[in-house]
């Protein structure tokens, strides 16, 4: 049986970069709401580890974004299957991903894809060809992280 996981992103703005990913890969960003205010209604939490983002109450410092086809829990909003979490860390970006995330694009072409995606706020930084191999273009999120459209 495999295994779940999410891939967690270090950011700066989780909800501001949540919804740029949401966007990009057309998923879905996830809804604790009613799982932060059972919480706060029993004291677990206070009010200080809370935000409200486009009208609706979250977990200061984090915001994930989940599959609109994969399961997900309906009491914490939290998805149960092809998942990414962005996580606040105080340090900026300093450096080259490791790791990083390619975008396929679809009808219309990589043109299409890469135009929407610089609407959304990504950067193109440089096409790559590699003949029979194929082109791509290697992008940047709003917050510098590396990324392929394909």
């Amino acid at each position: 049986m495999a295994l779940t996981w999410k891939l967690v992103i270090d950011s700066t703005n989780a909800p501001a970069l949540a919804d740029f990913w949401a966007a990009a890969l057309e998923y879905e960003v996830e809804n604790p709401s009613v799982l932060v205010e059972q919480l706060l209604a029993a004291g677990h939490i206070g009010d200080e580890a809370v935000v409200v983002h486009r009208g609706r109450k979250t977990f200061r410092g984090y915001a994930g974004i989940r599959h609109p086809e994969d399961p997900f829990d309906a009491a914490s909003g939290v998805g149960r299957g092809r998942r990414l979490l962005f996580q606040e860390v105080p340090e900026e970006k300093a450096g080259k991903n490791r790791l990083h995330i390619d975008v396929h694009s679809g009808p219309g072409g990589l043109e299409a894809l890469v135009d929407r995606l610089e609407e959304l706020g990504a950067t193109r930084v440089r096409e790559v060809d590699q003949g029979p191999a194929g082109r791509w273009w290697l992008m940047r999120d709003p917050e510098g992280n590396e990324f392929c459209a394909v």
